[in-house]
């Protein structure tokens, strides 16, 4: 029973090795393979994260293997740090996401929010150019609209096929199948509007450069940021304990050295 928190460590830190291993393999196999743009972005950050977890594991691992004190401090200050870093960016979350909560939206479809319901750091992450364009290029190599037909119930069941695949209902343009729009003779009463002129019937254009798109993406972004705050929250829970179990098994080590060491007076 002594040694049962260092078992504790082994174990969770052999489960956390092979995730790290798994993460690692996905990031190189994103890199020899030529996937799409979603995938490519994310090779990067899995590699990452896959070796973060690897040192830490590893480090877990060696101090309650062989009971060495120095090696399992390493590894509390290491957790001690995923700690702190967890909060942080659970705050961080919450506060870019929860800007606006409540504020009334336009009127014309769950896509066309105002912009100004985000924080501006949101806004200025996710649209400025650089990463508007891979963002973009994700959803095209997708196929989002492609994969959603019927735009007409878009409004409803998918705010980013509502924004990106159809042109904002206020242009009143007419449509003539799933992906096809056109200016009506008389033309509708907002048709000099920016993103009525954006918007284009070729498929690799059609409203990705349109603000409707641009905020139907930043409200899915928000939504799935705050559902990242809440995994966050039991993430940390996790970690603290497995910080307790570590702080056990770190006094366990030097309880058994102290015994195995002979009295300086013997």
């Amino acid at each position: 029973m002594v040694r049962a928190s260092n078992g504790m460590i082994i174990a969770l830190n052999v489960a956390t090795m092979a995730v790290a291993l798994s993460a690692m393999g996905f990031s190189l196999w994103f890199h020899v393979r030529d996937g799409s743009q979603c995938q490519r972005i994310l090779k990067t950050p899995l590699l990452v994260v896959g070796v973060a977890l690897l040192v830490v594991a590893a480090t877990g691992l060696v101090g309650a293997i062989t009971g060495s004190s120095p090696v399992m401090w390493a590894y509390l200050f290491m957790l001690l740090g995923l700690i702190v870093s967890l909060v942080v960016f659970t705050v961080f979350t919450v506060m870019v996401t929860n800007r606006g909560v409540g504020r009334a939206v336009s009127g014309q479809g769950v896509g066309e929010h105002r912009l100004g319901n985000y924080s501006k750091w949101l806004q200025r992450y996710v649209v400025n150019a650089r990463n508007w364009d891979e963002i973009k290029s994700c959803m095209i190599d997708a196929g989002v609209c492609k994969l959603a037909p019927n735009v007409k119930t878009a409004d409803i069941y998918n705010p980013i096929v509502s924004g990106c695949c159809k042109p904002p209902g206020y242009c009143g343009m007419e449509r003539r199948n799933s992906s096809y729009w056109v200016m009506p003779k008389k033309h509708g009463p907002a048709a000099g509007e920016p993103d009525c002129k954006a918007w284009s019937n070729k498929a690799e254009e059609m409203c990705y450069g349109c603000d409707a798109c641009k905020k139907a993406v930043l409200r899915n972004i928000r939504r799935e940021w705050k559902m990242v705050a809440l995994i966050n929250m039991g993430i940390i829970v996790v970690v603290t304990v497995v910080y307790s179990i570590g702080c056990c098994a770190l006094r366990n080590n030097r309880f058994h050295y102290h015994i195995k060491s002979p009295h300086p007076h013997a």
